[in-house]
């Protein structure tokens, strides 16, 4: 019954919280401007009449581009809350309810700090040069994958060196043993999962996917009675639910960098705590189908000179056809939530 306690109240907290600073966010995200300076409308050779006249409204400019402050910011606030709680009254109960545990959460967390402080970096870069310079697209991808794989190899030495880590869960298998491989298999996993962030973009669509893939892994993770992790990923469950709340079509506020490179960065730290690295792709399947599609249309392009999509990523591709926003969104939920079950179903019989 605690471990319930611990693992979802926390996780409640989390939503409260995101609901009560969202309007404080809002007034600054507004005073300030902090949506893009210009549309992908603004390059007319690459997009398809339907794609434009879905995007004639004008929202990518006139939408903050930052909201992933309230999913971390959210997380954080919970920690400290709960530390509170914890250091003034105690007891049973509340004195259990702390879930940072160096073992368990504290990388995970770290990460997605990290992510969320160099992702609002990112954003910043992509809101106020396009606004004041002739740059478009912010810092350049290249540089990113950069420091992301830098991460990734900082981590799996971590978790190598310190945690002795040096076999990965394979389902229906067993542990495979990849000594020192563990470090590369590591940093492409990172850098894979960095990649599925093009996501974001459709009013609700990025928020409700990494919302169900936390709560799938909290769930295994709750399984195998690591409670700290499962309290962790359903307290990001719950910031998430809060920024959704305020995300529902027509989007107050995009997640941007800010929250897609904190979710992506901590989640594919938390599937190698929960020996969920082949149940990645299952859970994850629709980003995994989002960094596909990108990758395949810029190398189709490049080499080819032929686009295999309208327009990549996925989700635009759909649009493009003439699927609306709403349509979307709730497929790519349902779809979702259909391989979340099936990844945890995996995880409880492998």
């Amino acid at each position: 019954m605690i471990n319930i306690i611990k693992v979802f109240f926390p996780a409640i907290l989390a939503f409260m919280i995101g609901i009560a600073i969202t309007p404080i966010c809002t007034h600054f995200f507004y005073k300030y401007r902090l949506w893009k300076g210009s549309s992908r409308l603004d390059n007319p050779d690459e997009m398809s009449a339907a794609f434009k006249q879905l995007h004639d409204d004008g929202a990518e400019t006139k939408t903050p581009r930052v909201g992933g402050i309230i999913i971390w910011g959210s997380v954080l606030f919970t920690i400290l809350f709960v530390y509170i709680l914890k250091t003034l009254f105690g007891g049973a109960v509340l004195g259990k309810l702390d879930f940072l545990s160096r073992n368990q959460t504290l990388l995970p967390l770290l990460a997605l700090v990290f992510g969320g402080i160099f992702g609002l970096f990112e954003d910043f870069v992509e809101i106020f040069t396009n606004r004041f310079t002739a740059i478009k697209q912010g810092l350049p991808s290249r540089y990113l994958i950069v420091i992301v794989a830098f991460i990734g190899l900082l981590a799996s030495s971590y978790f190598y060196f310190k945690l002795g880590l040096r076999d990965i869960y394979v389902p229906f298998i067993g542990y495979w043993h990849v000594g020192w491989w563990f470090i590369p298999i590591f940093i492409m996993v990172t850098l894979g999962t960095f990649s599925s962030r093009v996501i974001d973009g459709v009013d609700g669509l990025a928020g409700g996917v990494m919302a169900i893939a936390y709560g799938a892994f909290g769930t295994i993770a709750l399984l195998q009675n690591q409670i700290d992790i499962a309290t962790f990923c359903f307290v990001i469950t719950g910031g998430i639910l809060a920024f959704l709340w305020f995300n529902i079509p027509p989007a107050r506020f995009y997640m941007g960098e800010t929250g897609m490179l904190a979710l992506t960065l901590a989640l594919s730290f938390v599937v190698f705590l929960v020996d969920g690295v082949f149940l990645l792709p299952v859970i994850g399947a629709l980003l995994v189908a989002t960094s596909f599609s990108s990758t395949v249309q810029i190398i189709s392009k490049r080499y080819f000179g032929k686009k295999i999509f309208k327009i990549a990523p996925l989700h635009h591709h759909f649009m493009a056809l003439g699927w609306s926003r709403e349509k979307i969104t709730m497929r790519y939920w349902i779809l979702a939530l259909m391989f979340a079950v099936l990844g945890i179903m995996i995880a409880i019989i492998g």
